[in-house]
C-alpha cells in the first residue's frame, strides 16, 4: 500500500527562454487564483526590463509575480540567496490557500530550491586573487581548459565565457582538493515541504524555438532595448563583468554600444548566445528527476490532463 503524500502542492513550470512557459503560467495563475514566483536570474534585477523579457504592468495586474525587482544590477545574487528568499513566498502562498507557481528558466535556482545545495568551502580571498591574476595573464579560455582537465563534469555545465563560475569551481578545487562535482554529488538530506509537479515546456521542434528566439529579439529592439542598456551604462557602479550585465543580450548590447562590435554582429551574437542559453537550459532540465515534458502548443490536452491529475490527487489526499 502506497503512502499518501500530505504535503501541500506546488507547480514548477520550467523551460528554455522563449518557449512559451510564461504565457502558459500567467493563464494558469489566473485559473488557479494564485501568484507566480519567478525563477529567473535576470528578472531579480531592477532596470533589466526589456532584455530580460520582464512581465509588463498589465501582466503583473492579472498574474502577480514574486522574486522580481529585488536587487540592484550592481549586486550579486546567488542560487543560495534565491532558495532562502523564495521559500517564505511559497509558504505564504500555501498558507493563504494558494498553490505556488514556480516559473522560469534558471536551472540552478530550481535545483537550489527543490533539492538544496551541497555545503561547499567558503570563498578564500587569497586563492581567488591568485586565480584572477592567472586569468588576467592566461585568459578565461585557458582557465576553462584547466577546469575541464580537473573537473570535466563542471566544465560541461559552465560556459567558457562565465568567469564567475569558472573561478568558483577552480577555487573549490584549490581549497579542498575536491572538485565542485564531488561536492555536489553529496546533496544535503532533507525533505522538501511541498509536493511538486515539475513541468518542462518546450517546442518539440528546435527550429520553432529558434524562430521564437529571433522574433523576440527583434521585438526587444523595437521596444527600446538598446536605450535601456545605454541608461544602465551611465551607472558608474555597473561593470560589464557583473552577473547582471553578463545576462544574454545585455553582454552583446554593451559590446555594441561600447563600439567593440557593429550592429550586425550585435544582432547575430545576441541571437546565437540566446540559442546557446536555451540549449544549456534544456540540458539542465533533462538532468532534473521526475520532470514531465510537454510542447505547450501541440500538447495542450495532455498538459491539462497532467495538471488535473496532480490537483485531483491533492484533493483526494485532503478528504
Amino acid at each position: 500500500m502506497s503512502m499518501v503524500d500530505l504535503r501541500p502542492p506546488a507547480i514548477a513550470i520550467m523551460g528554455p527562454t522563449a518557449s512559451g512557459k510564461t504565457a502558459f503560467a500567467v493563464e494558469l495563475a489566473q485559473r488557479l487564483g494564485t501568484e507566480i514566483i519567478s525563477v529567473d536570474s535576470a528578472l531579480v534585477y531592477r532596470r533589466l526590463n526589456i532584455g530580460s523579457a520582464k512581465p509588463d504592468a498589465a501582466t503583473l495586474a492579472v498574474a502577480p509575480h514574486r522574486m522580481i525587482d529585488i536587487r540592484e544590477p550592481h549586486e550579486v545574487f546567488s542560487a543560495a540567496d534565491f532558495a532562502a528568499e523564495a521559500m517564505p513566498h511559497m509558504l505564504a502562498l500555501s498558507n493563504a490557500g494558494k498553490i505556488p507557481l514556480l516559473v522560469g528558466g534558471t536551472g540552478l535556482y530550481f535545483r537550489a530550491l527543490l533539492q538544496g545545495l551541497s555545503e561547499m568551502p567558503p570563498a578564500d580571498p587569497s586563492v581567488r586573487a591568485d586565480l584572477k591574476a592567472q586569468a588576467a595573464s592566461e585568459g578565461w579560455q585557458a582557465m576553462h581548459a584547466r577546469l575541464a582537465a580537473i573537473d570535466p563534469e563542471s566544465a560541461l555545465r559552465i560556459h567558457p565565457n562565465d568567469p564567475q563560475r569558472i573561478l568558483r569551481a577552480l577555487e573549490i578545487h584549490r581549497i579542498s582538493g575536491r572538485t565542485r562535482s564531488d561536492w555536489q554529488s553529496f546533496p544535503p538530506a532533507r525533505t522538501f515541504p511541498f509536493r511538486v509537479l515539475q513541468l518542462v515546456l518546450s517546442p518539440n521542434d528546435r527550429a520553432v524555438l529558434h524562430q521564437r528566439i529571433a522574433l523576440r529579439f527583434e521585438q526587444m529592439l523595437e521596444q527600446g532595448f538598446l536605450d535601456e542598456v545605454r541608461g544602465l551604462m551611465t551607472d558608474s557602479r555597473l561593470l560589464p563583468d557583473l552577473p547582471s550585465m553578463r545576462a544574454v543580450g545585455y553582454r552583446q548590447a554593451w559590446l555594441h554600444l561600447a563600439g567593440q562590435i557593429d550592429a550586425a554582429a550585435f544582432r547575430n551574437q545576441a541571437i546565437a548566445a540566446t540559442r546557446q542559453l536555451a540549449k544549456r537550459q534544456l540540458t539542465w532540465f533533462r538532468g532534473m528527476d521526475s520532470s514531465r515534458w510537454f510542447d505547450p502548443n501541440a500538447e495542450t490536452d495532455a498538459l491539462d490532463c497532467c495538471l488535473r491529475e496532480f490537483l485531483d490527487r491533492g484533493q483526494s489526499n485532503n478528504k
